[in-house]
């Protein structure tokens, strides 16, 4: 009898640890996301100040406006910041966004170039870049997103061939 309630004790407390330690990774990996779309926000300006006045820290990143979570894992997987005015240059955190699949900045006054970490984002499906003032050459690192099915860049300063 006792060994059954060593063994039930035992199952239970394994059970929790194993609870405990997958909350914890969904929660760092949210925060990971969350950080980077706050360093995105960070290095723009938003005339209207949507994400501004949305984009806080006090609320979950997968309830700010332009932000979808995917249900299973609570990770950012599509960004959509298209028609909002935006200002300034695409920050290299976006590249830590690891379960995007779609990204839509269409429309905005984003300049300068696409960092490199873009390439990091081996999930993306969907890209629309186009109206902007992105300049240089077109970034080796588009060819190393094999799963990109759509992407337009656009009306914009890039010279060159998509990989």
């Amino acid at each position: 009898m006792d060994m059954r309630k060593f063994h039930f004790h035992l199952f239970a407390l394994m059970l929790i640890h194993c609870f405990m330690i997958s909350y914890a990774m969904i929660a760092r990996n949210l925060t990971t996301d969350q950080h980077a779309l706050l360093e995105f926000k960070n290095q723009i300006f938003d005339p209207h100040n949507i994400l501004t006045d949305n984009w806080t820290t006090t609320t979950s990143a997968c309830n700010w406006i332009g932000v979808s979570c995917a249900i299973k894992h609570r990770r950012v997987r599509a960004l959509n910041l298209s028609n909002m005015d935006l200002t300034g240059t695409i920050p290299s955190h976006l590249g830590n966004l690891s379960f995007l699949d779609s990204l839509n900045l269409k429309n905005n006054n984003f300049r300068g170039h696409l960092p490199t970490a873009m390439g990091q984002l081996s999930r993306l499906k969907f890209i629309e870049l186009s109206f902007y003032f992105f300049s240089g050459e077109i970034t080796s690192w588009l060819g190393m997103l094999n799963k990109v099915l759509y992407l337009s860049l656009a009306n914009n300063n890039l010279t060159g061939t998509t990989p």
